[in-house]
C-alpha cells in the first residue's frame, strides 16, 4: 500500500473526497470523505467505510441502515485528491431514502426535487 499512500493526496484534515458510483450503470450515487483508516479497511474487507466528519469516527455505509455498499473498483484521480468508488449497493445509497444523494435539480433557478423516496428514513434507521 506504499506506493497507493504515495499517490493521496489528503486535505489538510486528513480527508480526502470520495465519490460512490454504481459499478454497472455509472450512477452517482453519493459523495463522502476518507481518511487513511477508511481507505485501509475498504480495501482489506470490501465493504466500504467512510469517515463521519459528524461523529469524527469511521462510518460503516450500511451499518444501521442495511444499505451496504460492496467495492468493486478503487480508482483515484490524477491529481491523488478525489478517489472515485465503484461499487455494488444494497437498497437506497442516500440517507434520505432515495437511491441517490443527487436528487435537487436546478432548473431556470427553479430547484426540483427529481426522484422519490423508495425507503422511509425512520424504517431504515428506527426512528420514529
Amino acid at each position: 500500500m506504499t506506493e497507493l499512500a504515495s499517490l493521496l493526496n489528503f486535505n489538510n484534515d486528513g480527508l480526502i473526497p470520495a465519490i460512490a458510483q454504481q459499478h454497472d450503470t455509472g450512477e452517482i450515487l453519493m459523495m463522502a470523505w476518507m481518511n487513511q483508516d477508511a481507505i485501509d479497511e475498504t480495501l482489506a474487507t470490501g465493504q466500504v467505510c467512510y469517515w463521519s466528519r459528524s461523529r469524527s469516527a469511521l462510518w460503516r455505509k450500511g451499518e444501521s441502515s442495511g444499505q451496504v455498499q460492496k467495492l468493486v473498483n478503487f480508482r483515484l484521480d490524477c491529481d491523488g485528491d478525489t478517489i472515485l468508488l465503484k461499487v455494488k449497493q444494497t437498497g437506497v445509497a442516500c440517507h434520505t431514502g432515495r437511491h441517490n444523494c443527487f436528487f435537487y435539480e436546478v432548473n431556470d433557478g427553479k430547484v426540483d426535487v427529481i426522484s422519490d423516496v423508495l425507503v422511509s428514513p425512520e424504517d431504515m434507521y428506527g426512528k420514529k
